[in-house]
């Protein structure tokens, strides 16, 4: 099996457990939580979660519940941001955002109950090998990612920052709001793959990093691709910032460094480094 077939047959597994996690929730939210889960998406998260694991020593079933509740946790920042009040975004994935499809109301409790979800879904899985140390440890690593000093913190950020001057508009600040908005769910991603799989901590450290950098590459490529859509800059993101050729530089410099990082911190993983690469500026978004 090449690396695309096995981030394909993981990709499926994921999907297949997040329709039957869906199928128990109830009538009608059904219907709007499963149009925002399930209907499109890379799952580029639950792979970095799930490769990073196998990689060190995990195997997949143990991991699918925790890659399954990063996903929901991002399928939910999804619906929320594109509400009018936040990113006011018509369409997800190619086709409307959940609230054009449904309404404003049943969208933000879809959000909500993907969110909560989430957390059910970690609470009931299982200890990996039986370590209850690993399976609290990963559950914190994605709580903090998800909580008020990573995501929620990121897209404050983003909508109190956004357009308000120059005296904002530094590359620091940039970097934190990237890296809680959208870097803090991607790092823990793949941190949290290494602490289920036992790690040492040299090995988490070096997964978290890596992770890091993923995050902030993902960013700076979005902003990249949406500076090509008219109306799509908002004053605060890395084109108006650094310009594109800057905003390329600093991709490249991300994506070279985490590289880096992955192969001193001795996590040899051919998918990671193929999820890695499908965020260099000509591969598919």
């Amino acid at each position: 099996m090449d690396v695309r077939e096995k981030l394909e047959a993981d990709k499926t597994a994921v999907e297949s457990r997040l329709a039957r996690i869906l199928s128990e929730t109830p009538d009608g939210l059904r219907e709007v939580m499963g149009y925002a889960v399930l209907e499109g998406g890379k799952r580029f998260r639950p792979l970095l979660l799930i490769e990073a694991g196998e990689a060190l020593g995990e195997g997949l079933e143990p991991l699918l519940p925790y890659a399954c509740a990063v996903e929901l946790i991002h399928c939910y920042s999804l619906v929320h941001d594109d509400l009018p009040a936040m990113d006011d975004d018509d369409f997800r994935r190619g086709k409307p955002s959940c609230h054009k499809a449904f309404g404003e109301a049943q969208a933000i409790l879809a959000g909500d109950g993907l969110l909560s979800l989430a957390f059910e879904v970690l609470s009931r899985a299982p200890s990996a090998a039986g370590r209850f140390d690993r399976k609290e440890r990963a559950f914190q690593e994605i709580a903090s990612a998800a909580g008020v000093g990573g995501m929620i913190k990121g897209q404050w950020m983003d909508i109190t920052l956004g357009g308000s001057g120059t005296s904002h508009e530094s590359e620091s600040v940039f970097m934190e709001l990237a890296g809680r908005k959208t870097g803090a769910l991607i790092r823990a991603s793949v941190r949290a793959g290494a602490v289920l799989a036992g790690a040492p901590e040299a090995a988490v450290e070096a997964a978290g990093s890596f992770g890091a950098s993923l995050g902030l590459a993902f960013q700076l490529r979005d902003d990249i691709l949406d500076a090509r859509e008219p109306g799509a800059s908002t004053g605060f993101d890395a084109v108006s910032l650094f310009g594109r050729e800057g905003a390329a530089e600093r991709l490249k410099a991300c994506l070279d460094g985490g590289l880096g990082v992955l192969e001193a911190g001795g996590i040899d993983s051919d998918e990671l480094r193929f999820l890695a690469g499908t965020l260099r500026l000509g591969k598919g978004r």
